[in-house]
Order: structure tokens, then sequence, then C-alpha cells
């Protein structure tokens, strides 16, 4: 997304692939890459990825960030003149194995990262209140509260939602990268987001039924504002979605506690 236009007042492929201090040039290309992806967005109060999270953007098999952080770190302290890629796929880094992250697991957790056509599928509307796929019109509904079920909004306002899956599905997925409005985590029963009667029991972990409404600014990637959610609340008030049933969590809240 827009990485050629390192060559244009940034950083050149040649500074990427001929490091002179490896530590120093790494850090400079991932403050020019969050440069740049601020630089695309269109909207002033727009997010991006949070700094630890561009060079999941940036690896061509967009490697889950949490994981490529860790090799990062070994690269870090390492005296090599090799850049940090490199290092890591072909040079003296390949044959690294860290028992935190396996390299067979570094290698199969491979973050999608979609494509206009492909984003498509996971677009949503609100329409009278409710939540409705944008190509089928029918109502979103979670079933199981066992899952993550996430969403960003665009700059351009478009509202993309889909369930979790760590290591593959994450918030960066659904625009590759790009810059947004917000993003969070919510749960929607028939394309309401609403409160209804819960049993607090133990579910896989959470406690609840799955028949509470709740939405959070929830992003390990974007890190987004409650400023930001509440915008997005705005939206969905303007659309006759009733907020008085619906219980807002803050991002470091137990979605499912009381």
């Amino acid at each position: 997304m827009g990485f050629a236009l390192w060559n244009n007042n940034t950083v050149s492929c040649d500074d990427f692939l001929k490091p002179k201090t490896p530590a120093l040039r790494w850090k400079r290309i991932i403050m020019n890459a969050s440069k740049v992806g601020k630089g695309l967005s269109m909207h002033k109060k727009a997010h991006i990825l949070v700094l630890k999270n561009w060079i999941e953007a940036i690896d061509q098999r967009h490697r889950y960030g949490n994981n490529l952080q860790l090799y990062y770190k070994e690269w870090f302290k390492s005296s090599t003149n090799q850049h940090f890629f490199f290092w890591l796929d072909y040079g003296d880094g390949k044959e690294v194995d860290l028992e935190e992250c396996p390299r067979s697991k570094l290698d199969q957790q491979c973050v999608k990262y979609f494509g206009p056509q492909e984003r498509e599928y996971y677009e949503y509307v609100v329409v009278d209140g409710k939540i409705l796929c944008n190509i089928s019109r029918i109502p979103l509904h979670h079933v199981s509260p066992r899952s993550k079920y996430i969403f960003v909004v665009s700059t351009s306002k478009k509202l993309y939602i889909g369930e979790k899956e760590k290591g593959i599905f994450h918030h960066s997925s659904f625009l590759a990268g790009e810059a947004i409005l917000t993003a969070g985590r919510l749960l929607v029963e028939d394309g309401v987001l609403k409160v209804a009667p819960v049993d607090l029991v133990e579910v896989g972990g959470l406690r609840g039924s799955g028949r509470v409404g709740r939405i959070s600014p929830s992003s390990g990637h974007y890190k987004p504002t409650e400023d930001s959610l509440e915008r997005f609340l705005s939206i969905l008030k303007e659309n006759g979605v009733n907020l008085d049933e619906v219980q807002i969590r803050k991002a470091g809240e137990d979605f499912w506690g009381p």
C-alpha cells in the first residue's frame, strides 16, 4: 500500500537493502512507513497501525507482527550488517528458532491482507437500526460467544466485520494495514446491538451466553481512541441504532465483565 512512495522524500529501496547501521536504519524505515500510512489517509482523525505492527505490513508474507517482533529483537541485538528480512529468511538469522515462537509458528501465522474485491464480503451497512451484509442484505448474527468478532471503519466510512483468528485474521486484514477511522470488537444478534438478560456463566473461558450486545474500541493493531468510537456510535445512531440498549466497553475492560 504505497510503499513505492519511499522513493520520494522518505527512504529509498537501496537504503532498505544496504543498511550501514542496522538498528538505526530499521527504526528509520519503520518511522517513515508510519508517515506514509498517515499520508495515505484522507481523514485528519484517522488511525494508522501502531508502530510495532508496521513490521507486519512491510513483510511481503505479512507474518503476524507479534511473532516478528520476537525475531526483530534478536536481530537488533546482533552485530549483523544485513537488513532484518534478509537476515531472517536468508542470512545469518535463518537458523534462529526461538522457543517462545518457533520458526514453524512464525511461518505458519501469516495475517490475511485483503484487496478491494476480497474485502467486499466483509462489508456491512446499517439500515433502519440493523447491521446487514452489504451484498446479501442478511442481518449480521454472531452465534458463538467463544469467538471474537472485530470491526473497522474505513476513512470512507465503510464498515467491515469479521471473526478474529489469532495470527491469521486481525483488524489489519480488512484494509491491508491502511488507515482507519476506528476499530474494535462487537457482538450482534439478528442484526441488532442490544442488551438482553444474560446468565453469567463460564463459556470457554468467557462469561456470558452470547445474548448481550456489546461494543468496544479494542484493537492491538490500531489502538483507537474512545473518541473515535464515539464518532462511530454517532453514525450508528443516525441510522436508527438504539444505543440505550448497547453496553459500551472501554478498550482495557473485560468484554464480558458486568
